[in-house]
């Protein structure tokens, strides 16, 4: 048994949903979780998440609340549990709302990422993965998009941020040898998932009678990707440091599928129809609006994923369909049910 792990954005919704799978594996003697609990979306979702792990944990569950823009309680952290592996799934999300709320990014997913890659230096990990994300690679016009394709032209500040994240880290590597992974996640979802995007979205507005609004009139693609896909690939990843020099590699999560936004709507309604979420009467279309793209929005997402299979022997295969159907059976649950 491996002794300590310390995962970021512990509250989270991938993180959240990664500590429930180690917990059930019981790989580790001591699982550390950080969050800072803020209030970007409903604190109902975290606490929800946060009390799923406390009933599945035994002792080996330590959770902190602060944050990692905080540099003396990260310290604090490493200097206490000395965690063999990082797993930083700490950031603030979301495209558009980096574009009015630059301050949360910077402070967040620069800052915060550097105060633990400095821990990583001064208390040597194993391994430290981390969350990219595919909004680095902008407006590319390649697809599907590819590890070494260009990413220095990000759409959004927060795809700034994480192209950040990722020169940083290779930076830490090649000068303290601390073994990194990246993973550009493509658009995860899921049950107990995030409010803002647009699965969730929909459906709070929807229920509540008002419109949706579907960007770029439609003509636009998501590589949508299951959260259990990717937590899947996290475990595939841990025991699995990059040997190269430096040791310091980064790879795609998705699907390899975009689905169009307009037949992601259609199955997004049909499955919140039979999970009794909304009545089979509802009038979809008297609540649809087709508008123009915002600014930070990019027009298609599709992973190249042919590495991270060759390497770990994995790819996301969760359908769309599977998936929306599990987060309307939750939503059911969660919301109605409580």
């Amino acid at each position: 048994m491996k002794k300590t792990i310390l995962v970021t954005g512990a509250a989270g919704f991938i993180a959240g949903n990664f500590i429930m799978r180690l917990l059930k594996e019981s790989p580790f003697e001591k699982i550390v979780g950080v969050d800072n609990l803020n209030d970007y979306y409903d604190r109902r979702l975290k606490n929800f998440r946060l009390e799923q792990i406390l009933k599945a944990a035994d002792n080996n569950w330590i959770f902190y609340r602060g944050d990692l823009a905080d540099k003396n309680f990260i310290n604090e952290i490493f200097n206490l549990h000395r965690p063999e592996y990082v797993i930083n799934l700490a950031a603030q999300p979301g495209v558009r709302n980096s574009i009015d709320n630059p301050d949360a990014y910077i402070r967040s997913n620069i800052l915060g990422f550097f105060n633990v890659l400095e821990a990583c230096r001064n208390f040597p990990v194993a391994h430290l993965v981390y969350a990219s994300s595919s909004s680095i690679y902008g407006s590319n016009k390649k697809i599907p998009f590819a590890t070494d394709d260009k990413t220095d032209e990000p759409a959004s500040l927060y795809a700034a941020t994480k192209k950040s994240n990722e020169l940083l880290a290779h930076c830490y590597s090649h000068l303290y040898n601390i073994p990194a992974t990246g993973l550009r996640f493509f658009t995860v979802y899921g049950p107990a998932g995030r409010p803002d995007m647009a699965y969730f979205k929909f459906t709070n507005k929807l229920l509540r009678g008002e419109d949706i609004q579907i960007f770029n009139f439609g003509n636009c693609a998501r590589d949508f990707t299951f959260v259990a896909d990717i937590v899947e690939a996290l475990c595939r990843v841990i025991d699995s440091p990059p040997k190269n020099s430096p040791p310091h590699k980064v790879y795609n999560l998705g699907r390899g599928e975009p689905v169009n936004l307009l037949e992601f709507v259609t199955i997004l309604q049909e499955e919140l129809v039979r999970a009794g979420v909304l009545p089979a009467d509802y009038d979809f279309d008297a609540h649809k609006k087709l508008v123009p793209a915002q600014p930070g929005d990019v027009p298609i997402t599709f992973a190249d994923t042919r590495d991270f299979e060759r390497d770990f022997n994995f790819r996301p295969r969760t359908d769309l369909r599977t998936g929306l159907r599990s987060f309307a059976s939750w939503y059911k649950n969660f919301y109605f049910n409580n």
